[in-house]
């Protein structure tokens, strides 16, 4: 806001000895939106906008990239009052002497015609630079100085509103059906940027044209969403023995996950349909944004990551390595509780990494830095939350065995249920609302509608999925 004010009535500020801030610096992920923000502005306050990319300065001639910074602010000045976007400034701000071999290439010639030139011209031009950034930890130090980058704008992710406003901008180009819930898509969609999203209902729509269909149906957003986030399906995997394993894994995480509910947390849907490297999924979906987690919500985690192996097991006397990523995920969450977040007998003490992250010019090597005797009580820890919860689950999946296997012998027949039938399994033993098959989903509506009326004249009704002595033969 301040800035539009500035290039619009520049005397307003001049008059009191105000300058306005030479550069400004938009960091943030990926496709949130810092170019189109930049340009936003520049339009707000009918300026000139001027962009070009960080990459653009660096070329393997010497002095080119050096002379295109000297020529980038004559053009601006000429244009004043202006804006100057650049893009990506990392390619050229990054922090100098950060390789190994040392010397002053390129880049660094190019880095400090840039820090010279902000320097020459002051805040009374006219000329704003804006620059973007996703990796503001490599820039150079001299760049971020007051007088310079000396103001940092986050442009974060956005949060369910955000997404939610996001999606209604981009669905005004894609038909709809009455069905889809943007609402509801927002909340399934955490982490997404705008990008993100603006890609998710063009995925949406080519499934839908994929399939004949008139407009893009929620069972479409639900597919190009699991495809966005999960990969593609990868049906011709399986056999029969796999599917099983798969199905009564799947059933052991819904059904920890649907006993302990959550109250920010719902579970959404469960498939054995194999995608990206998974066999396969449980789904669930946040009712708003989660900011920070509790110490009962992370065991609560844990405990539904150890669901997975215990259905195996319980049901088949067996278990297989499907269960790996499951429990690296409960081993780094107790790890972080008991070294970081000091949620552990070991009390609110931070004990750190005994590794980090390699980079050119930084620390390469790290000691431990605390004794071997409490390592050993740091592993006793993680060991403890994770048996704790291990425990709590095999008790969940023992005392609802039938309802296991019920969600169980309902995947291996549709592939894919939806998390109230879990519920409705867990409160009356048995699935009541009916189950829409994938074959179904991916037709049109009016075709549905004609099999549908064609099945009720010439089928019997299907027997409903319930415990019964034969239901296992019966259903797989």
């Amino acid at each position: 806001g301040e800035v539009v004010d500035f290039l619009r009535d520049p005397k307003k500020f001049q008059r009191i000895g105000g300058q306005i801030p030479k550069g400004i610096l938009m960091v943030g992920p990926p496709g949130t939106g810092k170019t189109l923000l930049a340009r936003a502005v520049a339009g707000e306050a009918d300026v000139p906008f001027f962009t070009i990319s960080g990459s653009d300065f660096v070329e393997m001639f010497v002095g080119v990239g050096a002379s295109r910074v000297r020529d980038m602010f004559e053009q601006a000045r000429k244009h004043a009052p202006c804006i100057v976007f650049v893009d990506e400034i990392d390619a050229v701000g990054r922090q100098r002497g950060a390789g190994l071999g040392g010397g002053n290439d390129e880049r660094e010639q190019t880095l400090n015609s840039l820090l010279v030139e902000m320097d020459g011209f002051d805040g009374h031009e006219g000329v704003v630079i804006i620059a973007a950034t996703n990796r503001p930890d490599v820039l150079d130090s001299a760049l971020l100085r007051p007088g310079r980058f000396d103001r940092q704008v986050m442009i974060d992710l956005p949060d369910l509103n955000g997404r939610e406003e996001i999606l209604k901008v981009h669905a005004k180009k894609v038909k709809l059906g009455a069905d889809v819930d943007l609402r509801a898509i927002a909340r399934s969609t955490p982490g997404f940027s705008g990008a993100d999203l603006a890609n998710l209902l063009n995925e949406g729509a080519l499934i839908a044209a994929r399939y004949d269909k008139k407009e893009v149906d929620r069972h479409d957003m639900d597919e190009a969403r699991d495809k966005i986030s999960f990969g593609r399906e990868r049906r011709k995997l399986m056999d029969e023995e796999d599917r099983r394993m798969t199905a009564f894994h799947e059933a052991g995480h819904a059904l920890v996950q649907a006993v302990i509910a959550e109250k920010n947390i719902e579970l959404h849907k469960v498939t054995i349909i194999p995608r990206g490297r998974a066999l396969g999924l449980t789904m669930f979906t946040p009712t708003k944004d989660i900011l920070g987690q509790s110490k009962k919500e992370l065991l609560n985690r844990i405990c539904t990551a150890m669901g997975g192996r215990l259905g195996e097991e319980i049901e088949t006397g067996d278990f297989s390595n499907g269960a790996a990523q499951d429990i690296k995920q409960a081993t780094k969450i107790a790890r972080h509780m008991v070294c970081d977040w000091g949620m552990s007998e070991l009390g609110p003490v931070a004990f750190g990494e005994n590794s980090e992250h390699m980079f050119l010019a930084k620390e390469i090597t790290r000691s431990q830095n605390y004794s071997e005797e409490t390592a050993k009580k740091i592993d006793e820890a993680i060991r403890k939350i994770i048996e704790e919860q291990y425990e709590r689950a095999k008790e969940i999946i023992e005392e609802h065995r039938e309802a296991l296997r019920i969600v169980a012998e309902a995947l291996l027949q549709y592939e894919t249920i939806e998390g109230k039938h879990v519920q409705e399994v867990i409160e009356h033993g048995k699935i009541i609302s009916p189950i829409e098959s994938n074959d179904l989903i991916r037709k049109g509506k009016d075709q549905r509608k004609a099999e549908e009326e064609k099945e009720k004249k010439s089928k019997k009704k299907e027997p409903e999925i319930g415990p019964s002595p034969d239901a296992a033969g019966a259903i797989a």
